[in-house]
């Protein structure tokens, strides 16, 4: 894991595209606690709002993605994605929505709300979807905050 993260800062952006699929490789495992789960994650969402190349920008958000599937997140942790969602490309848009949504903490959705009328579908259908599991978790009792 160490490896990997040293790798985000390689010169080679072939390199760091590699290395922030291995990272999601631990995310989606069960070899992280929480703790590296968050260290992870917080390096990932570094990448994703700094990188100048597309690609690994899109692999840094998909194995943040990832990490939801094993991992209880908190907003604060990935929340500054909101400020890059203006600019990004919608692919990249519709990965953040989905990890803010994840957090399933209600303070999410005036981030992902703005989205909600994007000309590009696969957007929209993730505001709703993302939308939708905030509501459930709060109706719940369940949402998880930071």
């Amino acid at each position: 894991m160490l490896a990997a993260l040293e790798a985000l800062t390689d010169r080679d952006p072939n390199r760091r595209d590699v290395a922030a699929e291995v990272l999601g490789d631990f995310l989606r495992g069960t070899a992280l606690n929480a703790e590296s789960a968050r260290l992870v994650v917080g390096r990932l969402v570094s990448v994703a709002l700094n990188e100048p190349v597309t690609r690994v920008r899109e692999a840094a958000l998909n194995s943040i993605s990832e990490a939801f599937n094993r991992h209880s997140l908190p907003l604060s942790l990935v929340q500054q994605l909101a400020v890059a969602m203006q600019t990004m490309e919608p692919e990249a848009l519709t990965h953040a929505i989905y990890i803010l949504g994840a957090t399933q903490d209600p303070q999410a959705r005036p981030l992902i709300e703005p989205f909600r009328n994007h000309p590009d579908a696969d957007v929209r259908e993730e505001v709703e979807r993302a939308a939708a599991e905030i509501t459930a978790s709060t109706a719940e009792g369940r949402s998880r905050h930071s």
